[in-house]
């Protein structure tokens, strides 16, 4: 090692230990001597260190670990530091609280105000109210952008942190600060009680057949919200319930899901594909690449297949409708997808938190990188704009009279039940069916012959 290498170690090194000095320092003067540092807007400085090493350690990119303290000394707090160096909306700290409620995300059920929330543009937004929900009822739509929650801001703030908050006992309220509008923005306040909410994976699984729709034989439709641990369970019910009303074509809703994951994506996919790539996952700076293929066992009946999606289709949305793109078992119909191409790690900690980490990129089947890029439909069709200010204010009151108005005017992209999916002028959903009728039908399966593999049964 030469004399200039040497030099370059020892300022490294004195550099980093004046910082944890400096942060030392600076937490002693806000907390005090007899403070409760759990009071103090500071993290503890071992959580803090923690999560310093596990970025340098683990994220995809490298990362400098004086350039993460200087940033904690200057913001105050981790995701702050973590959004600052790192510019990743995706990697963040989860208190206990927020990564509890991580975890029961996966469930399906909680109690809050029913509302599906994606980062975009580094801010809260929302991608869907749940229909017949608190906040559905209340009126948010698509791409309301969430400022404050109660009297938080939501800068720098974890999606699941924002989600923990929005969370709470059934009967508590929670304010919500909106700005809506992109041109004309307006700002507003929506307080909210909550309540239990179920979410379903699968919300919708009908026979589409003539008269009621164009079709010459019948088409299967089956809306997905979200990729959790019930997702692949729920989707085999529903197939087989399908197939034995004589199905000879598919089409697969991921419109408006936000993904959820990454082990669902690749069982869902898996049930479409006999062999073959589903999904590449590339690790730090490229150097490692693991490839996810499909198995024969547990596969669907072939039949023609169209995959609706759209701007708010994401993440494992994008793992599925990639991998059938790319190895040609489906036609994607709608308008490009969100483009996260990233893989979150998530790394429990001593003290009951945890840390969501961009650890890997992944690539599509075909080898795609579809990060901020999205992914392009085969058929593009385009969904009217709902004029904007189309929801007043008023509507958004506690007032009985501004629930029934806000329950007549909410967003125009979104039904206001469930039931009501499919909907008979979704103009995506009328092209996915003109697309099957080029197709030639598979022929109607016989119940013995729907699946090649028997079905577990509820006791």
């Amino acid at each position: 090692m030469n004399n200039f290498t040497r030099q370059k170690k020892i300022i490294s090194i004195i550099i980093v230990a004046a910082l944890v000095v400096g942060v030392s320092c600076f937490l002693s003067r806000r907390t005090g001597a007899g403070a409760n540092v759990v009071d103090s807007p500071f993290e503890d400085l071992r959580t803090v260190m923690d999560v310093i090493a596990l970025i340098k350690m683990e994220y995809v990119e490298p990362v400098s670990a004086a350039d993460l303290m200087r940033a904690y000394l200057e913001k105050g707090t981790i995701n702050g530091m973590l959004q600052t160096v790192l510019n990743d909306r995706y990697t963040r700290y989860l208190d206990p609280p927020a990564y509890k409620q991580m975890q029961i995300d996966t469930t399906g059920t909680f109690a809050g105000i029913g509302i599906t929330v994606g980062m975009l543009d580094g801010q809260v937004t929302v991608i869907a109210p749940i229909p017949n929900t608190p906040g559905h009822r209340q009126g948010l739509r698509s791409g309301d952008r969430i400022v404050k929650i109660d009297d938080r801001d939501t800068q720098y703030m974890g999606l699941d942190e924002a989600v923990s908050l929005m969370r709470g006992k059934e009967g508590t309220s929670v304010t919500l600060t909106i700005e809506r509008g992109k041109k004309e923005k307006k700002v507003f306040e929506v307080t909210i009680v909550r309540a239990v909410i179920e979410v379903p994976s699968i919300t919708s699984a009908k026979v589409l057949a003539a008269p009621e729709w164009p079709t010459a034989y019948p088409i299967g439709y089956i809306r997905m919200t979200q990729f959790s641990e019930r997702t692949a369970q729920e989707l085999d019910q529903a197939m087989k319930t399908l197939e034995e009303q004589g199905i000879q074509g598919l089409v697969l809703d991921l419109r408006y899901n936000p993904g959820g994951l990454f082990t669902t994506a690749i069982e869902v996919a898996d049930r479409f594909l006999t062999d073959g790539p589903i999904v590449h996952k590339v690790g730090r700076g490229g150097q490692s690449r693991e490839t996810y293929s499909a198995k024969q066992p547990g596969t669907y009946r072939a039949m023609p297949l169209v995959v609706l999606v759209n701007e708010w289709s994401a993440s494992a949305s994008e793992i599925v409708s990639g991998a059938l793109q790319d190895q040609g078992v489906a036609v994607l119909v709608g308008t490009r997808t969100f483009g996260k191409g990233l893989v979150q790690s998530i790394i429990p900690m001593r003290n009951g938190s945890a840390l969501s980490l961009t650890s890997d990129r992944y690539q599509t089947a075909g080898g795609r990188d579809i990060d901020q890029q999205g992914i392009e439909p085969d058929v593009v069709v385009e969904w009217p704009e709902p004029e904007e200010g189309a929801v007043q204010e008023e509507s958004l009151a506690e007032d009985e009279a501004g629930e029934e108005e806000s329950e007549e005017i909410v967003d125009e992209l979104l039904p206001q039940e469930e039931e009501e999916w499919p909907l008979p002028d979704d103009i995506q959903l009328l092209k996915a069916l003109e697309v099957l009728q080029d197709k030639q039908p598979a022929p109607a399966a016989t119940p013995a012959a729907a699946f090649g593999w028997e079905l577990p049964l509820a006791g």
